[in-house]
């Protein structure tokens, strides 16, 4: 049997705006704006220039029932880059491209560019390989039954792969759509099998390779890590090598920095640098979108806390002298310091209130807090318009802690 690689893409959400960056007025706005275009652009640079045989992708092609042609116009534009390459772009829609206008309506290029079909399970075979591609798309949105049991059996002539927008089980964070177990898919026979919806790389099973390769680009903190594409390659009729293929140019990631009793304050900006410093390294020359996390228990908690502003505006700059504004974006600063208790209570009233704080479950008194201030606000529409939800966690955390860490440093 032939030799051949092929590359496993899925979630490209192309046009997907990237939460929380764009209302930012120092983000890197272009950056931002392409990054699920870069990210596919960069996918069909790298094809072409490795000569991969073909490129599948497991649904949710775009994000949703987009009605800027543009969109569909891109992903037609690079797919025929790949179609005069001579290589194949085979193709299933999600939940996401079941209810897009511009997927029902648009024709991909060449003659082995192509959606699989909706109404029941399609296999192709690529003209020039011995490979057969099955797969169903999605015909709406929800689609819970499944397919899978109904993909045709193996062609024992041929490699065999199949092509399925599922959750293949519950996963947190994620809908469960065309769910099916690992256990059914081993007994299919395919060769490989070609997943798409969940958004974090997963190696399901390795006999036969049942593969996440993840979303294409990073959209928010909760996709955190290295997003690309999943190259195979096939010798002699068998996956001789899977591996992961970086393909973003936005790279999220969360920077956590644990303070200790005896930190100063130049000791926790210090260490801040040196911590967003390996972040950036390991995005290896994107742009790292970070959310940066002081946690641990410090006496520099009231100091923090008194002035959280300016705490988060000195961190931000620890952020740029250490690569600049091209290459990171501070998404998010959090304050979870703990202030440092005394080791005996002190006596009368304000032992007792410390006492009272540091055993305190916040989370007792976080509805009552939200009830008496949706009241307040009632009266003030304008106001509730204006700053719209309420933090009642955040707020309850960082009074406790304000206030603990005065009594604390009498």
């Amino acid at each position: 049997m032939t030799n051949f690689r092929f590359l496993h893409c899925a979630d490209l959400h192309l046009d997907s705006p990237l939460r929380g960056l764009e209302a930012d007025p120092s983000a890197p706005a272009e950056d931002i704006r392409g990054a699920t275009r870069q990210a596919f652009r960069n996918l069909v640079d790298f094809a072409i220039n490795e000569n991969v045989d073909f490129v599948v992708a497991a649904g949710d092609l775009y994000d949703g029932d987009w009605q800027d042609w543009r969109t569909g116009h891109f992903l037609i534009g690079q797919v025929a880059r790949l179609s005069n390459a001579g290589i194949a772009f085979i193709a299933i829609r999600g939940n996401h491209d079941a209810d897009s206008v511009i997927t029902k309506q648009l024709r991909m290029p060449g003659t082995t560019s192509r959606w699989l079909d909706h109404r029941k399970p399609e296999t192709y075979l690529l003209p020039n390989l011995p490979v057969a591609i099955h797969g169903q798309s999605f015909a709406t949105r929800a689609v819970t039954e499944n397919i899978a049991l109904t993909y045709p059996p193996p062609d024992p002539e041929r490699f065999n792969i199949g092509l399925l927008h599922s959750s293949a089980g519950e996963r947190d964070g994620h809908d469960t759509y065309a769910s099916c177990s690992i256990e059914q898919l081993r007994a299919h026979g395919y060769d490989y099998w070609a997943l798409g919806h969940i958004h974090a790389r997963e190696e399901l099973s390795r006999d036969p390779w049942i593969v996440f390769p993840g979303n294409l680009q990073g959209r928010h903190i909760n996709e955190t890590g290295p997003k690309g594409a999943t190259l195979v390659t096939v010798a002699s009729g068998r996956v001789t090598n899977v591996s992961h293929i970086a393909f973003d140019t936005v790279r999220w990631a969360r920077i956590t920095v644990r303070l200790t009793n005896n930190s100063t304050e130049d000791d926790a900006l210090t260490s801040i640098r040196a911590a967003i410093t390996d972040a950036v390294e390991n995005a290896e020359g994107r742009l790292l979108a970070a959310r940066i996390t002081l946690t641990g228990t410090s006496p520099l908690n009231l100091l923090f806390m008194r002035d959280l502003g300016a705490t988060q505006e000195k961190i931000r700059a620890e952020a740029l002298a250490v690569s600049g504004p091209e290459r990171i974006w501070t998404e998010k600063i959090v304050v979870e310091t703990s202030p440092a208790a005394p080791r005996e209570f002190t006596a009368g009233a304000s032992g007792r209130l410390i006492q009272a704080l540091t055993e305190m479950d916040d989370g007792e008194i976080n509805d009552d807090i939200l009830t008496y201030a949706n009241v307040l606000l009632g009266k003030v529409n304008p106001l509730r318009q204006a700053i719209g939800g309420i933090d009642v966690p955040g707020v309850v955390t960082r009074a406790r802690a304000l206030l603990l860490g005065a009594l604390v440093c009498e």
